[in-house]
């Protein structure tokens, strides 16, 4: 069939572009405009979808039955969450699934319609895709196991009025065997106590799982993880779950969140509702293989971001195997939509493979970004980068580097990348105080060798992981080789793992830091500012390396340091 733009219009947005039976693109709008979870009509990712299908007849397979525009934004949200106890809010959760609330679905989507047509995609093509329908695409059809049944599982907040489901993916289709009200959503429930630490929602989750470590063991812990687990019960035959009797919606539970945790140290509730998610997950997980009886596992939805979660989901005996979507929250339902429209039609899927998209910087456009600095840089070309990157990190310099086409998602793969001894923990302070400004539990992540992974961390199962959507245990003996790229508390780590099929360049410079060090790992941070997304193109590199304290830059095949470094 012609190619299947696919579009994600709420919180995060993005575009996918799936032809010949292969995801060509796949861009999150953020990077275009420069802020941060950018929401709404993809206006400038969904005109390089256009440019790069460059043909007529090209459908348009959206996220979702309808959006509602204008809800991404931080204050928004954050708003929304703090008042989703009001009468107002809570009479609002009585109108789902009424006829009410299915002429407001219906009014959001001809809105939706008018306003993504005048981005140039054309109206008669648009095919709506249920959002979990689109998760449960994004995991089956790019998976790699596209010969076999699979057991396919979609958790997160919301989306059209679900938050999880179980279907079964076999011979290009996927059929769904059960599935969970938003208003039982453990995902919703997750944020909320995120905004009850002070966090913000859909946003800072990882910040949560990153704390709860810290007292994941002790009675505290223990005694917030079954206040959260007794708000739910499993249906009979495990697939489900739902609130118990008396619980309100968790579209409308704020209040009781903060009673919940009122007068609890902030890290027992982090660590409850942390292993509260484990352990659902896990319970269902358990649950659905043993009702199907497949073992090999294919997840997709927010839910799943949650590395931890999908750590203790490869340490059970049930599953074989498991694949997670990269950045599998609602930015990967635009690919989950365009595969689900091409499997309709009967064409074949690749396994998604590396995710570096778009125009890749050239050196001619590094060249005219930094032109454009004000004398403030001075840069020469390098022909051999690779090498001289690897050897400014082993003599501990903190190096920026942006090469190539942009990884999709929420994790740099080091295309966009900021890179450092693995085993300096001083290079985390560096990196904190030029940059980043991470919260100070928070770890940072290591690129490795995937030739040598097995040195550095244990796998539960053999699962290849180069999208970073894994938590390993780290071996005792290697973590003072990469100890500024594991959790400083348990010492576990979320690598990427890195080929030379995915990526030559990139594993051309942990090759030259291996022939320099004998190690084959760097720590490596996304290459942005802190409340910024990633960088995109050569002037966006050049722009935060300015407002940094950053002070190499590899650009392309440019290497760049500021005046008086």
């Amino acid at each position: 069939m012609s190619a299947v733009i696919g579009i994600h219009d709420g919180h995060n947005a993005s575009v996918a572009l799936v032809r010949n039976g292969k995801v060509e693109l796949a861009l999150q709008e953020e990077r275009f405009t420069r802020v941060k979870n950018q929401g709404d009509a993809p206006l400038s990712a969904a005109a390089l979808a256009l440019r790069l299908a460059d043909g007529t007849g090209v459908r348009i397979a959206l996220n979702g039955r309808y959006m509602n525009y204008g809800q991404w934004q931080h204050d928004r949200i954050l708003r929304d969450y703090e008042r989703c106890s009001a009468l107002g809010s809570r009479l609002k959760q009585t109108l789902k699934e009424s006829a009410a609330d299915r002429w407001y679905q219906a009014r959001k989507a001809r809105i939706r319609e008018n306003g993504l047509s005048r981005l140039g995609l054309d109206r008669q093509q648009m095919v709506p895709v249920e959002h979990h329908l689109a998760h449960a695409s994004a995991a089956y059809h790019t998976c790699p196991w596209p010969d076999e049944k699979v057991l396919v599982l979609t958790c997160d907040g919301a989306g059209d009025r679900l938050s999880a489901t179980v279907s079964i993916g076999e011979a290009g289709r996927l059929t769904r065997i059960a599935e969970v009200s938003e208003q039982d959503s453990i995902g919703r429930l997750y944020a909320l106590v995120t905004r009850a630490l002070g966090m913000a929602p859909l946003e800072h989750e990882y910040k949560v799982m990153g704390l709860a470590a810290y007292s994941s063991g002790g009675s505290g812990a223990l005694k917030a993880e079954r206040m959260f687990t007794e708000l739910f019960e499993m249906t009979r035959h495990g697939l489900a779950w739902r609130r118990r009797n008396g619980v309100p919606p968790m579209y409308a539970a704020y209040d009781l969140v903060k009673r919940l945790v009122a007068g609890q140290r902030f890290d027992w509730i982090a660590a409850g509702v942390q292993r509260f998610i484990e352990q659902m997950l896990v319970s269902w997980a358990r649950a659905a293989v043993r009702e199907t009886g497949i073992r090999k596992l294919a997840c997709a939805g927010g839910v799943f971001m949650n590395v931890k979660a999908n750590l203790a989901l490869l340490e059970i005996s049930e599953i074989e195997d498991l694949y997670v979507v990269p950045s599998c929250g609602d930015e990967s339902n635009s690919i989950g939509a365009a595969c689900h429209v091409v499997a309709q039609a009967g064409d074949r899927i690749q396994p998604l493979g590396p995710i570096y998209y778009g125009d890749p910087i050239t050196d001619a456009e590094a060249e005219a970004a930094l032109e454009c600095s004000g004398g403030k840089l001075r840069a020469h070309y390098v022909p051999n980068i690779e090498r001289l990157t690897a050897q400014k990190v082993a003599a501990g310099k903190i190096v920026a580097r942006a090469a190539g086409s942009v990884e999709f998602g929420a994790r740099a793969l080091g295309n966009r990348s900021i890179l450092a001894r693995a085993d300096s923990p001083n290079a985390v302070r560096i990196i904190n105080q030029m940059v980043k400004n991470r919260d100070f539990w928070m770890p940072f992540a290591p690129s490795v060798l995937a030739e040598r992974a097995d040195d550095y961390y244990d796998k539960p199962k053999p699962v290849f992981s180069p999208y970073m959507m894994f938590a390993f245990r780290s071996k005792l003996q290697k973590r003072a080789t990469f100890a500024a790229a594991l959790h400083p508390y348990d010492f576990t780590t979320r690598p990427q793992e890195v080929t030379a099929e995915y990526n030559p360049s990139y594993h051309l410079v942990l090759k030259e830091f291996e022939s320099l060090t004998g190690e084959g790992i760097l720590l490596n941070t996304s290459f942005n500012l802190h409340g910024e997304p990633i960088v995109y193109r050569a002037h966006d590199a050049v722009d935060v390396f300015l407002r940094s304290g950053l002070e190499h830059m590899a650009l392309g095949h440019w290497w760049v340091e500021k005046l008086g470094t």
